[in-house]
């Protein structure tokens, strides 16, 4: 996920990523921003951060976990803001939506 220079929040942004990279998934190990879970990083209204993300499956068990370390960190992060959270399935995650770290973390590029 990239955070376009000419964004007016990209300082912003660049907090809330920074603080997702240490949002790990509890079974890969791997953190949510090199799998490539997240969509999207807004700044709604006042005091709202909103991340559009997905899970490498829709029985993914640990989802609520994961969903929970978003919120905890951006909560250290932004203690004075609300998450929420929209999972979507469109588009589908796959592995090309790894980022090089995270592919090398996974062993893919041997």
């Amino acid at each position: 996920m990239e955070i376009a220079f000419n964004d007016p929040r990209y300082s912003d942004k660049a907090i809330v990523l920074t603080a997702l990279h240490n949002v790990m998934d509890p079974e890969l190990f791997v953190n949510i921003i090199d799998l490539g879970l997240v969509f999207n990083i807004e700044f709604k209204g006042e005091r709202t951060i909103v991340i559009t993300m997905t899970f490498s499956t829709r029985a993914c068990p640990l989802s609520d976990s994961i969903k929970m370390g978003v919120r905890n960190v951006l909560s250290m992060a932004f203690p004075e803001y609300e998450v929420d959270i929209i999972v979507v399935w469109e588009p589908e995650w796959n592995f090309t939506m790894l980022t090089p770290e995270g592919r090398k973390l996974l062993g893919l590029d041997r």
